[in-house]
């Protein structure tokens, strides 16, 4: 599971973890709707209100769950791309990040896109406004790599010229497409899956 500073500093005795990876499994499996807050704590073997010690609310911890993604998507990016001097092999390396998962990680992403809504309206709460503030610049952060590494492909004539924001969104749309239909233990692999939306990707920006 993705996790942030606040989880790596966490004392032996914090739950915070625990209450994020019975979340996701919960979420992503159950629904967020369909998922009781007590039933979270059930799991993690708290009591109901031990859990407002760490989220103030359901909504605040799947809005957490949501930036976590994000910033690690971000991250996955960076590291991707960033010894990759080649525009074709950025993208592709780029690509192979964004769907390299484990099965957690694949429900946390089904997750995000699945409540992405929840970021175009302020929220009341101060801590879930705060999540969904950080969560929208990292979406707009993601949205500026994609597209400047497009550009960059663009200007080195690897690229057919084009709107790159609008090609990186085009890539970006196939990248998000695959969390809503990909499950684990499906007829294909994200081996199989990479191969195939990389291609297709390629394809988007050379034609």
């Amino acid at each position: 599971m993705t996790v942030d500073s606040e989880v790596r500093r966490e004392s032996a005795r914090s739950k915070r973890s625990g209450i994020l990876t019975a979340a996701i499994e919960q979420f992503g499996k159950v629904g967020y709707e369909h998922t009781k807050w007590a039933s979270i704590a059930d799991e993690v073997g708290i009591g109901q209100t031990a859990l407002y010690h760490y989220f103030e609310s359901k909504a605040h911890c799947l809005l957490t769950i949501m930036r976590l993604e994000l910033a690690d998507s971000a991250e996955r990016f960076n590291a991707a791309v960033a010894d990759q001097a080649d525009p074709e092999q950025a993208l592709r390396a780029a690509i192979a990040a964004a769907l390299t998962a484990s099965p957690t990680d694949a429900l946390q992403r089904r997750i995000l896109q699945n409540h992405m809504d929840l970021l175009a309206a302020p929220r009341q709460s101060a801590k879930e406004e705060a999540e969904r503030l950080r969560s929208r610049e990292l979406v707009r952060q993601i949205e500026q790599n994609w597209t400047g590494l497009i550009s960059d492909g663009i200007e080195a004539g690897v690229f057919t010229p084009g709107d790159p924001r609008m090609l990186g969104r085009m890539v970006l749309g196939l990248l998000i497409s695959v969390w809503r239909w990909y499950r684990p233990k499906g007829s294909a692999t994200l081996e199989q899956i990479t191969e195939s939306v990389t291609e297709a990707a390629v394809r988007i920006v050379r034609n």
